[in-house]
């Protein structure tokens, strides 16, 4: 009975840990230890088995956050969450979609590990205070606070607009067929005029180590990559709740998620680091 459980729940489990670690890796490391510390549990003294697996989960991925912290300030280049291969379903709950993309992930990375908690909790999973503060150790009324400061934080750096899974892939479409053609004109067509593209690496292949602005340097950019490769393939496919592209440069795969605004491109995120492009080929359970 443990185990069925722990398993009724893992979907729910497995994105409150990613999304507090944006690290598919890590989230399930922090699964294996919350599922070890569920089976010395005297469950005839858990009430609420969903809460209180929450409560597990999300202290191992806080003792985890910590430890990662430490670690990305020593990441080579920018750092953008582990991309997830989603189902088209994941978009039909629109504020877990929102939760889960890389989008959102990359504004989570700006909040100390207490606050993407308490935020992740309150905001996504919609958790009553009392039981945020046991899962985090802090007072209801510190929490309170944190939830209103990460709150405000998030909202004053998350996307301005959100658009529609038809606008999305089609603005994705557009943009893959302007990189499979390498036209500077046709990308320079799809971009906003200040577009961002940030690209990730990890010091192991070929990547910006800094974001690149403007359209006409992210062009150039993109035309240049397409010219020097010999063999480049391009995909549609869902990642984290949204229409995306799958990039295989001479056989190397690359994710390539868009913030669409106004109907043109205002961020590109690009994941090339191998380290985090394992679960392209394996659809992950998300849920609420």
């Amino acid at each position: 009975m443990t185990e069925d459980l722990f398993v009724a729940h893992r979907s729910l489990l497995f994105t409150v840990a990613y999304e507090m670690l944006g690290s598919a890796a890590d989230a399930e490391d922090v699964l294996q230890e919350s599922w070890l510390r569920w089976a010395d549990v005297d469950r005839s003294q858990v009430r609420e088995p969903r809460a209180y697996l929450v409560r597990i989960v999300t202290r191992q991925a806080l003792n985890r956050l910590r430890t990662v912290s430490r670690r990305r300030e020593e990441y080579v280049g920018e750092w953008l969450p582990e991309p997830l291969l989603t189902s088209p379903d994941v978009a039909d709950d629109v504020e877990l979609a929102e939760s889960v993309s890389i989008a959102m992930l990359t504004v989570l990375e700006t909040l100390g590990p207490t606050e993407r908690a308490v935020f992740v909790l309150r905001e996504v999973f919609e958790m009553p205070y009392g039981e945020i503060a046991e899962a985090t150790g802090k007072s209801a009324g510190a929490v309170r606070q944190i939830a209103r400061r990460a709150r405000e934080h998030v909202a004053a750096r998350r996307p301005r607009v959100q658009v529609s899974r038809s606008e999305q892939q089609a603005v994705v479409e557009r943009f893959l067929a302007a990189l499979r053609t390498g036209q500077l004109q046709e990308l320079l067509e799809i971009m906003a005029p200040d577009v961002v593209m940030i690209a990730d690496g990890g010091g192991i292949v070929a990547a910006a180590l800094a974001p690149i602005h403007g359209a006409e340097e992210v062009a150039r950019l993109l035309a240049r990559a397409k010219r020097v490769v010999t063999e480049l393939e391009l995909t549609t496919v869902w990642l984290n709740g949204a229409p995306a592209g799958r990039i295989e440069f001479d056989g190397e795969p690359a994710a390539v998620s868009l913030e669409v605004e106004n109907g043109r491109i205002a961020r590109i995120y690009v994941v090339r680091n191998p380290r985090k492009l394992t679960r392209l080929d394996e659809q992950a359970e998300l849920a609420r």
